[in-house]
């Protein structure tokens, strides 16, 4: 039983991003990616983009380290870093399982504990989510004309939305909704699991109140919002690769980039399929041809996770190249 909950937590999420990749895509021709890539496309900008994501995970690092030193913990910094790479690498293969690799690269690197780690990851997660509440209504507020003249121009109504919806789309969407509550149903059996053992109780409480012990707050808070700063810029300059999206302007780009932060929730492979449909989605509402929109996040979605495999494979080098405490 054990073997096929295993199993399923590894299959669903790549059957629900396939799935969700396929529709998307299954009329598209793939022969004209090439000609997109090689002759349409500004490299340059997709390479400045690079130093931005490498920045918003190495400040993850730096940051997971400050809220582990009120707890008693001094992980290296290397390690906090490579750590934080490998997690993301980690997530390609099993969604959300970066949280506990990276926990379990700084206990045997560093002897940090356990159980400490994860709590401090559950602020983490707790302060970002904050943050992008923030960023999320913020962001609705300032480009909420862009929405009424869309429903205006088009005559779209929520009727005529769900009118439109194809059985396809209605399956892909009952599949979402099945897989996301099957993969949470493993999820709280894990979560349960930890709950039995009161010392490993004890660790992650320790952990969420842990921030108001950080040292250095502002620094914290610096930390946070570089995070977010780096991760927007990562996304933000590759706009201007193309010449269908390089004159949509930053309202489009923090519109896309917010629902695209959504998306990944659910759990596929870096958020694969609902990240693909959700910027897609608004682009075209943005005025991006269709055929345009599935170049934009085919090619920035997969040069972007060929960066997270990188850095997953220089972390894992370099951690065994690494002396273990």
């Amino acid at each position: 039983m054990k073997h096929l909950q295993s199993i399923a937590k590894v299959l669903l999420p790549l059957i629900l991003g396939g799935s969700i990749l396929y529709w998307m895509y299954r009329d598209f021709d793939f022969q004209s990616i090439r000609h997109v890539m090689l002759h349409e496309m500004n490299w340059t900008w997709m390479l400045l983009s690079f130093p931005f994501g490498i920045l918003a995970q190495a400040l993850r690092g730096w940051r997971w380290r400050q809220t582990l030193e009120p707890l008693g913990e001094k992980p290296r910094q290397s390690v906090s870093v490579n750590s934080v790479f490998l997690s993301y690498a980690a997530s390609l293969v099993v969604p959300r399982i970066g949280e506990f690799t990276r926990c379990g690269v700084l206990k045997r690197w560093d002897g940090v504990s356990f159980p400490k780690a994860l709590g401090t990851v559950v602020t983490e997660r707790a302060i970002d989510s904050l943050l992008v509440l923030l960023i999320t209504v913020t962001t609705l507020l300032l480009e909420m004309s862009i929405f009424g003249t869309f429903f205006q121009q088009t005559g779209t109504t929520i009727d005529g939305i769900l009118a439109s919806f194809s059985l396809t789309g209605y399956l892909v969407t009952a599949v979402c909704g099945v897989a996301v509550l099957i993969l949470l149903h493993f999820l709280l059996r894990r979560l349960s699991i930890y709950n039995k053992v009161k010392a490993t109780i004890s660790g992650i409480w320790q952990g969420i109140i842990s921030l108001k012990d950080v040292k250095n707050l502002p620094l914290f808070l610096l930390f946070t919002v570089g995070i977010w700063l780096s991760y927007f810029l990562h996304y933000y300059l590759t706009f201007f690769c193309f010449d269908f999206t390089s004159d949509l302007g930053l309202g489009c780009a923090m519109v896309t980039f917010v629902v695209g932060s959504i998306a990944v929730i659910v759990p596929t492979p870096n958020g694969a399929g609902p990240w693909h449909f959700a910027v897609k989605t608004m682009l075209i509402l943005y005025g991006v041809a269709d055929t345009q929109a599935l170049y934009f996040v085919l090619i920035v979605h997969t040069v972007q996770t060929m960066l997270v495999i990188l850095l997953g494979v220089w972390a894992w080098i370099s951690l065994n190249f690494t002396k273990k405490v």
